[in-house]
């Protein structure tokens, strides 16, 4: 039994701003949520939705997980010119002028890429063409183990997974890894297959390399752990 990934979750301080922000952007539809956030819907093969919820903290610090939007679907510029219309701003973290790739930030300052047309290894991939993550190495193994997506790419110390169905890869750049500011703004949501058992998924993960947070037991029917470089994801109740 694999973990399936159920959403991509980010704390926003104004959920449904940064949702319509992310869905001018990728085109999804928006959809109601049983808590107090908003989700969008893919149309596309990315394969999980993308949920909104609130927080009162500030982001601090750059995220240790970004889009990588590729240019396969839509030209680079027009792409740039819709985001910057929808709110988003142009972000310097070091790229240098003769960068190919655009760096852009949300309105809340989430860091996202926009990839030129021609890059080989989101070739095949659709308008999310990678989840590009700071990690080690052995995150990455975890991550392959954990979800049962094999490794398209491993080397230098670099990994990166993705679906046997497809949509985007997962990527983790290996060191120097930045050192953890707080808690992550985007975390992960699993859930065991639908007659699986929480509990026993929740074990084999640490078998994995997780760390359960706090007493690890199931609150609101989701518990918390921490992956093996201590970024924060939670385990759903079978669905």
């Amino acid at each position: 039994m694999t973990s399936q990934l159920v959403a991509l979750c980010f704390d926003a301080n104004d959920p449904h701003r940064l949702a319509r922000f992310w869905a001018g952007v990728l085109g999804w539809e928006t959809a109601g949520d049983p808590g107090d956030g908003v989700v969008l819907l893919p149309n596309d093969d990315t394969g999980f939705p993308i949920r909104f919820l609130p927080t009162q903290e500030e982001k601090t610090g750059q995220n240790q997980i970004h889009f990588d939007l590729t240019s396969n679907l839509h030209d680079q510029q027009e792409t740039v010119a819709r985001a910057l219309e929808l709110g988003a701003r142009h972000l310097d973290i070091g790229q240098g002028p003769d960068a190919p790739h655009v760096v852009l930030a949300d309105p809340e300052g989430n860091e996202f890429c926009v990839i030129p047309a021609g890059n080989k290894f989101l070739a095949e991939c659709g308008f999310i063409g990678a989840l590009s993550c700071d990690g080690s190495q052995q995150v990455g193994y975890f991550w392959s183990a954990a979800l049962g997506w094999p490794l398209v790419w491993d080397q230098d110390e670099e990994t990166a997974i993705r679906s046997p169905h497809g949509g985007p890869k997962i990527t983790w750049g290996g060191p120097p890894v930045a050192p953890k500011k707080g808690r992550n703004r985007l975390h992960f949501d699993l859930a065991p297959p639908l007659n699986g058992d929480q509990q026993a998924e929740v074990e084999r993960l640490v078998s994995l390399g997780a760390t359960r947070v706090g007493d690890g037991r199931a609150g609101g029917g989701r518990v918390e752990m921490l992956d093996p470089d201590g970024n924060e994801f939670c385990v759903l109740s079978p669905r």
